[in-house]
């Protein structure tokens, strides 16, 4: 009897730190990329231009991202903090600059667009249309998120680092246009 208890015990703690990850209470992932001035994906014939328009004088610099929407990021289930911007690149893509992010590292966390406004609670963000652009890639630092090209951006006014696991907003912005 005792060692079905407490076999039921292990099992139930293992379910609890798989789902509820305590350490990622203590644990900072950091990362720090470069703001992005050109397409945000490669491919070799693009490659291969930017190559070449490098090694060419030009007569003046290239112009640097064209910042579509602004917003400051403010807590909901976790202490949070940083900037968004939403950037048009040189070939008309678009990406989603997160800078001076500070959050709690946690389980299963997204980077969304919403088209719900940002308010004290943080279980409304899910509530309308929303748009994952992909795993958050460090809780702390400056990161870059690839906006798709279908994307209508009259739509999405706030963007949410989303907990998927929970369905909670760690924190959000609002995205005003510049």
């Amino acid at each position: 009897m005792k060692r079905l208890l407490l076999a039921g015990l292990v099992v139930v703690v293992s379910v609890g730190l798989y789902l509820f990850q305590p350490w990622r209470l203590f644990t900072t992932v950091e990362v720090d990329e470069a703001l992005p001035t050109g397409p945000s994906t490669t491919t070799s014939a693009t490659t291969e231009t930017t190559t070449k328009a490098a090694a060419e004088p030009t007569a003046k610099p290239a112009a640097g991202p064209e910042v579509l929407a602004t917003g400051a990021f403010r807590s909901h289930e976790h202490s949070t903090s940083g900037q968004a911007r939403v950037l048009r690149l040189s070939d008309g893509s678009r990406v989603l600059r997160i800078e001076n992010l500070r959050t709690s590292d946690g389980p299963d966390l997204r980077v969304w667009l919403s088209d719900q406004p940002v308010t004290g609670s943080w279980f409304n963000l899910d509530d309308g249309r929303w748009l994952e652009l992909g795993e958050l890639k460090g809780n702390k630092g400056n990161a870059n998120y690839a906006i798709p090209a279908s994307a209508d951006l009259d739509r999405f006014t706030s963007v949410t680092i989303w907990c998927k696991r929970f369905k909670v907003s760690f924190g959000a912005a609002s995205l005003v246009t510049a």
